[in-house]
């Protein structure tokens, strides 16, 4: 694990500037204070507060469902942990895409109640004035191509995108686009490895990448697939850094052979 620079807290000219050193950049997922508090301990640069909270924590079958409350709930508790890295809260669906002032209020609810350094939402140039409005009112911007969950009905499930020449083409642009707004990173999500390096290497702005190759400025994961908490589905771009699942569970089935063979509590548990 890595500690280094961990007494300065990271802000968008940090991450501008190991853009501009070759450094690459550490990214993870976190939705409550415990969880929150161990990632930054660890030293990670940034932490996103996704809308797959939908999946991971509430159980809804796509991130379609999430609202403004419950993400700004769950981003004042991984807020409350954070000291050194830079917290980003997602947009929810339909909260900046119904106008500019509707998407600069909310995008300012999540830091002036929230406690979040900055935002990020989805797509290419369809949202690039609502970018260009959101950073001028001094919020930080992280924007999102490829695999935009949000859209997922649209795209017709979870596939990679940019794999035909003209969608790769029009990817690029996106990023050019939403750099020139403003944006200050773009996570690529489920894309070419090669078409990644072209729009990494096309960019000022760091890209964060998650399915889409070693080329990115930085990688992302959902905490809880890379901690193996999920045995149902993997999906190919993860890997599994631990299996809390099967430790969990273990542990579990221990207490609960514990307590009923009275074993648990003992006399080191009891007050006297």
């Amino acid at each position: 694990m890595s500690k280094q620079g961990k007494t300065n807290k990271v802000t968008i000219s940090t991450i501008r500037e190991m853009k501009a050193k070759g450094e690459k950049i550490s990214m993870l997922t976190a939705y409550d204070y415990s969880t929150a508090l161990v990632v930054d301990e660890a030293g990670i640069d940034m932490i996103l507060i996704g809308d797959s909270l939908g999946m991971v924590m509430l159980g809804y079958d796509s991130t379609v469902p999430v609202t403004m409350e419950d993400m700004l709930h769950h981003t004042k508790a991984v807020s409350r942990a954070v000291e050194h890295a830079m917290v980003i809260a997602d947009m929810p669906f339909m909260s900046y895409q119904c106008s500019q002032d509707e998407a600069i209020a909310n995008a300012g609810r999540f830091l002036k109640e929230a406690g979040a350094h900055g935002i990020k939402l989805e797509g290419g140039r369809e949202v690039a004035d609502v970018v260009r409005r959101v950073v001028s009112a001094g919020i930080p911007v992280m924007g999102h191509l490829g695999l935009t969950p949000q859209s997922i009905h649209q795209l017709g499930g979870y596939k990679v995108q940019g794999k035909k020449k003209e969608a790769a083409e029009r990817m690029i642009e996106d990023a050019k686009i939403l750099e020139e707004a403003g944006a200050f990173s773009v996570v690529l999500e489920c894309v070419p490895e090669k078409l990644a390096e072209e729009i990494t290497a096309s960019l000022e702005i760091s890209t964060i990448g998650i399915g889409a190759g070693v080329h990115c400025d930085g990688q992302v994961l959902v905490v809880n697939d890379m901690l193996g908490m999920f045995e149902k589905f993997t999906p190919k771009f993860v890997k599994k850094y631990a299996n809390l699942n099967t430790h969990m569970k273990e542990a579990v089935s221990q207490y609960i052979d514990e307590v009923k063979s009275e074993v648990f509590p003992g006399k080191e548990h009891s007050f006297l």
